[in-house]
Formats: C-alpha cells, structure tokens, sequence
C-alpha cells in the first residue's frame, strides 16, 4: 500500500500538528505515508527516522520572488508527473483546495479522501482533520504528534555538548516566525535569574538568524547568564532534535523549535502573545502562557510585552517537579 498524506500549510508547526492524523492513517493501513508539504515546512529536518513516514515530497511554490516548480497551470502538470511516478493507491488532502484533489485524481490516485470542497474561509486548523479521520477510518484520533529519533543521536549529544543530567537543562525557544510573537529578551532574563536562584541550571537557545532574533540572542549571551548558555543558532533542525530530547522541560515563543520539543515528548511552555491559542495548546505536552489581562489569545492580541515572568516560573515548578 502506497499513501500520500497533502499538507500544503507553510511552518514546521503547521507539519508537526498533522502528524498524529498522518500516524492514524499509517497504523490503519499498516503501511508508511509519504508527505507532500512545502519546502518551508523543513519536515525532511526532523521526520527522516520516524517510522510511520515514508517519502518527503516537497511542493515547490513561490517564494522570494521566483515563481516555483508547482506553480501555475504548467506547475501543476509537473506535479502530477511526479506524483504518477510514486504509484499511490491512496490520498488524503488536509485542505479543501479543488486544485489538489484534480492534481491527485490526474495522477492516477484511485482513492482520495479530502476535506469538504470550497470550506476554507475561517477553518479550524485540527476539527476537519478530526473529522476527516473518524468519517472515512471511523477511528478517534486524540493522540500527540511524536517524532522519533534515534537514541544513539540522544547520547551523542550529550557528550557533544557536556549535558549534565543532575543539572536541569532547558531549552529557550527564544526566536519566532515575526516580530510580534517574539518575547522580549528581559522577560526571558528574569525567568533564567529565578531558576538559577533553585537549581544549577544549563540553558540552550534556539533561534534563527533573523537579525531581530539574533538581538534577543546576544542580550541573553552578553548577561551573566552567558556561561550557562549555549546557543543553537548555527545548527540545523536536525542537529538540534537530540539536544532538545535531552532538555528537562522547554520554555518556547510560537516558534517552529516548541512544535518540536512538544513531538519530542518534552514538556513544553508555549508563550502565546500573537497566534490563536491552539497552537500553543493542541499537545498534552504543551502548558501554554497567556498575556496578562487577556482570557484569550489570537492574531493582533500583541501581548508579547505582557508575558508575566512569574507565570512562567511557577509552571515550570510545578512541570519539573
């Protein structure tokens, strides 16, 4: 049995959330699935040894002002070539796009199954996938997204960056996907001043290259902080995977690195301050925090300045003990 999984959604996190839907299908058909997804959504960084997935599959759009492989009429004639060369006998589309169930159906794909057609305004980022599932697998899928690595890559990285298992290591998802979802650097400095006041603690930073991401990097590297710190920003995705399953607990911005450490299995605080809340909430690994004065999250709540340090310790208290 060979099954493509459509995921067209831009982020990491967009990926990561699917994943449980996408290990259903796989357990029911007792078969891997290959994945269709954006190049963005770097899902050949931390998906290449779970087992329940087969090929990554990129679709190749727009971006930085260049039109893509896929694009267009003539993008979408090459898709479907090379989707006919992997012969699937099945499809499921995780969007209600007209244009991914005719690529599919030109490929030659005899059983698709797919969200409701021309839904797309105002959709629920899990409920339809939830449903798509149970109406044509009936299977109730509740699980978190897991991604597996190997435990030798585990103990690697513990030699590779002296992590000391007495000592309480926390990964800081201290980056973003904009400026608005990225918590000032003072907001992490209090909390670090808090739990170095408890335990000998080793803080790993995890952020891209974004010049914004790297000021909040380099506050945190030039405090007194910085012999506790090791920063992650010249790693890739993949280097970075066993060093985040070596982390106690993860204390993360809506960043692609807390999507990551939550699959992982790492107890994971989600400081929301700019995206709705079930992105920082769809994991029983994920304790999300909210910007005080607010009973809700979502986009323009920018409360990235009103994330309480104090909030965020005393989850972490009550996580790692």
């Amino acid at each position: 049995m060979k099954i493509l999984a459509v995921q067209n959604r831009m982020g990491i996190g967009d990926t990561v959330i699917f994943l449980p839907y996408i290990q259903a299908i796989s357990k029911k058909f007792n078969s891997p699935v290959s994945l269709l997804v954006k190049e963005s959504s770097k899902a050949d960084q931390f998906l290449y040894q779970t087992d329940y997935i087969d090929k990554i599959i990129f679709l190749e759009r727009f971006r930085k002002n260049k039109n893509g492989k896929h694009d267009g009429l003539f993008g979408s004639l090459k898709l479907v070539n090379d989707l006919r060369h992997h012969n699937f006998d099945k499809a499921f589309i995780f969007n209600s796009s007209l244009r991914y169930n005719l690529i599919t159906k030109f490929a030659g794909i005899k059983k698709i199954y797919q969200y409701p057609l021309f839904e797309k305004s105002n959709q629920h980022i899990i409920k339809p996938a939830i449903k798509l599932i149970k109406n044509n697998l009936n299977l109730d899928v509740n699980n978190n997204p897991q991604i597996k690595i190997n435990k030798d890559l585990e103990e690697a990285a513990i030699l590779k960056f002296n992590i000391n298992k007495k000592e309480l290591n926390i990964l800081l998802g201290i980056g973003g996907s904009g400026p608005t979802k990225r918590v000032p650097a003072k907001t992490f400095l209090s909390v670090m001043d808090k739990i170095s006041n408890i335990k000998k603690s080793k803080f790993f930073l995890a952020t891209g290259k974004d010049s914004e991401e790297q000021i909040i990097l380099k506050n945190i590297l030039s405090s007194r902080f910085k012999d506790e710190c090791v920063p992650l920003d010249d790693l890739s995705i993949k280097e970075t995977l066993p060093v985040i399953k070596n982390c106690d607990v993860s204390i993360c911005n809506d960043t692609g690195f807390g999507h990551l450490s939550s699959a992982l299995n790492v107890k994971t605080i989600t400081l929301m301050v700019d995206t709705p809340l079930i992105y920082g909430s769809y994991s029983s690994n994920m304790y999300p925090i909210i910007p005080d004065g607010e009973i809700n999250v979502s986009h323009e709540t920018f409360g990235k300045d009103k994330i309480n340090p104090d909030k965020i310790f005393d989850k972490l208290i009550s996580l790692i003990n």
